[in-house]
């Protein structure tokens, strides 16, 4: 199994240094820099075995840690059926036999179904259960609100009364709590999210209860679209989280408490409606990284781009001047399931340019949203062999303001947009983007803009794809104020 360089930021504690040390515990934090998610792998040390909680599906990284650290993964679970990233829980079942620990929670339409087509070994669990890795006691506590079958882990040493830590997957956040609109938001259930936040709030009574020193051990950091405000803190305990958290303080009014979780959360990547059915439903097995064909020479290159989508991971000044035609923007970072994510379906067959350096970080960002068809990998130096390359217009917000038959499409989001917009611009966040193209006029010539002109960047070269006529303004909004600025100061 490929592994290459890892970009993960892991740490651990808890590690064991002497026979007389009294606590059996090991707590590893596994952490995905571009999704901004963790899992957490809990080891006892007494007898070797561990449980993985939230893992993502390119498990090798789970199999290296516990491999290094010395214990084998005899058991996985994780906190809900995710929507920002396809689960690992089957791919790692098939790697190792461990035992999966799914919610028994859920109802009809948000219970596991996957477990009934596979060989892995699934126990459900719910509210107040609880089972052993090793020494290590682990209790199961429903907390509905972000998903309805979610689930907590509280989680004990050995022969201690009182829970150690708290894995709060996607409830608790530091600074931040799990948002209740993506049933309705992102997988489409109308009329959900008001009784979703209902359930939060009294979640979230119920973990006021929580001792103040239990360790809060959340499966999301800042950037993440699963809250709107988390923070960079990777972890925390619940007797901060309750007295600093800003929907934890409105506990006491449940009205206060909906309308704050429902406001101002940034519209969903449109990948989450497929990530939430397919974990759901079940993903095919990947049995490692993929291992795309590396593209040699520039007439291939060319050949093979017409039949495949591009996506090309070079600076935007870079594509911006020369790219193949239908070509997708999307750098191999925290932007990719954001760009990639929401213009690419899973069913296209993928081409990328990219450097051999980035080449294992674009392919795990691919594959942890659905994005298998991979057929294929260039450097961009073979671009330089091919005549012909397409451009994308680009403006700035000084030539803007001389134009006077601007139409603006404006890519922010909702609560940015309400914040200032240039005049008469309308708003479609480009993570929404492809689901409401009835509302853009392709025989229009659009201005894109969006704060500092990346996020209109791919929106426009998405848009470009589709055949609509765009030019991307650079520096976007924030570019825009500061030459209106400007002008009013000289006048």
């Amino acid at each position: 199994m490929k592994t290459g360089k890892m970009q993960e930021d892991n740490y651990c504690f808890a590690k064991k240094t002497s026979s007389w040390y009294p606590f059996e515990m090991y707590l590893e934090r596994i952490y995905d820099e571009d999704l901004s998610q963790v899992a957490w792998l809990i080891g006892c040390q007494a007898t070797g075995e561990a449980l993985l909680i939230d893992p993502e599906r390119d498990v090798c990284r789970y199999l290296n840690a516990a491999t290094k650290a010395g214990f084998s993964i005899t058991a996985i679970t994780e906190t809900h059926i995710h929507a920002d990233f396809l689960s690992g829980t089957a791919e790692l079942a098939n790697a190792t036999g461990a035992t999966c620990f799914l919610s028994g929670h859920g109802g009809d339409d948000w219970s596991y179904q996957w477990p009934e087509d596979s060989k892995a070994n699934v126990t459900y669990v719910r509210d107040g259960d609880v089972f052993h890795i090793g020494n290590i006691k682990v209790t199961v506590v429903h907390t509905p609100g972000h998903t309805p079958e979610h689930i907590c882990f509280l989680v004990h040493d050995k022969e201690t009364e009182q829970p150690m830590g708290y894995a709060t997957g996607d409830f608790v956040f530091v600074g931040d709590l799990g948002r209740p609109d993506l049933l309705e938001t992102a997988a489409g259930m109308k009329g959900v999210m008001q009784a979703s936040a209902k359930q939060l709030h009294e979640s979230c009574l119920r973990f006021m209860n929580v001792e103040d020193y239990v360790q809060i051990w959340p499966a999301h950091g800042a950037g993440s679209a699963c809250g709107k405000a988390l923070g960079a803190v990777p972890q925390s305990t619940a007797g901060y989280e309750k007295r600093t958290s800003p929907p934890l303080q409105l506990v006491g009014d449940e009205t206060s408490f909906v309308d704050f979780m429902l406001s101002g959360q940034p519209e969903p990547p449109l990948y989450f409606a497929r990530m939430k059915r397919m974990n759901r439903d079940g993903m095919p097995l990947l049995g490692g990284l993929p291992e795309p064909t590396r593209i040699t020479s520039s007439e291939d290159l060319l050949s093979k781009s017409r039949e495949c989508t591009v996506i090309d991971t070079r600076d935007w000044e870079e594509v911006r001047d020369g790219h193949l035609l239908g070509t997708i923007w999307s750098k191999p970072t925290n932007d990719f399931h954001r760009f990639a994510g929401s213009y690419v379906d899973d069913s296209e067959k993928i081409l990328f340019i990219t450097t051999e350096d980035n080449l294992e970080r674009t392919l795990r960002n691919a594959i942890r949203i659905g994005l298998d068809q991979i057929v294929g990998w260039a450097s961009p130096d073979l671009l330089q062999g091919i005549d012909g390359l397409e451009q994308l217009p680009e403006i700035s917000a000084r030539e803007l303001l001389g134009r006077s038959d601007n139409t603006i499409l404006d890519v922010r989001r909702l609560p940015e947009y309400q914040d200032g917009a240039i005049p008469d611009a309308i708003n479609i966040a480009h993570t929404r983007l492809f689901d409401r193209l009835d509302e853009i006029d392709q025989h229009t010539q659009w201005v894109v803009n969006c704060h500092g002109g990346s996020r209109s960047a791919a929106a426009c070269m998405a848009l470009k794809r589709k055949g609509y006529d765009v030019t991307n303004l650079a520096g976007g909004y924030k570019g825009w104020c500061e030459i209106v600025q400007t002008c009013v100061s000289t006048t």
